[in-house]
């Protein structure tokens, strides 16, 4: 009888190691599966990113942490008032965040302190009111940009190393736009391009 004992203790023994193999192999397939799902979201769909620099304050501050959107681009063009993720025309390797003022066929100026945008809908040019500024805009350029050129400049207009000094940037140069401010949590912010006189 106590034979008998011994060969059911050994199979429950089995069973059980059995029953944690099998957990083990199925919590091993879950992590895999997920670590997949999350690596192709955030390689094709959204990127996270952490602000350095002062270029976009007060609109983005330095150390926030935000989530661009990869995917608008591909079903449509930029547009005005948006902030872009891209990589400048002076160094590839880099990630610059601007926001777009001029779009692709329009001409750009920057002079006494103010960006004129000249397009088909404003010949004698406008001057491009923008609410979010806390300052004016110093510099005295003019650029004609191309069909896939964009003129892109920083909010924290004194700080910002952007189209005044670069030029313009190729459209195959952004990356995306941004979507969504994760950090701080106090300043948590889905966001809107803004509306321009234009």
């Amino acid at each position: 009888m106590s034979e008998q004992n011994d060969i059911t203790e050994q199979e429950v023994g089995r069973s059980v190691f059995g029953i944690i193999g099998l957990f083990f192999l199925e919590l091993i397939k879950v992590v895999v599966l997920a670590a997949i799902t999350i690596g192709l979201v955030r390689y094709f769909l959204f990127k996270p990113f952490y602000v350095k620099g002062e270029s976009m304050e007060p609109t983005y501050e330095p150390s926030d942490y935000l989530i661009i959107d990869e995917l608008t681009y591909r079903f449509r063009e930029p547009a005005r008032g948006e902030v872009i993720v891209f990589r400048p025309p002076v160094s590839q390797k880099d990630f610059y965040l601007k926001r777009i003022i001029g779009l692709p066929g329009e001409r750009v100026k920057v002079q006494d302190n103010k960006v004129i945008i000249y397009n088909s809908d404003n010949l004698q040019g406008v001057v491009v009111h923008e609410e979010y500024l806390t300052e004016e805009t110093p510099g005295d350029i003019s650029y004609t940009l191309g069909s896939d050129q964009y003129f892109v400049l920083g909010d924290n207009r004194d700080a910002s190393f952007d189209s005044r000094r670069f030029g313009p940037i190729a459209r195959d140069s952004i990356v995306g736009r941004t979507w969504v401010r994760g950090w701080p949590v106090t300043r948590v912010q889905l966001f809107e391009k803004p509306d321009y006189n234009l």
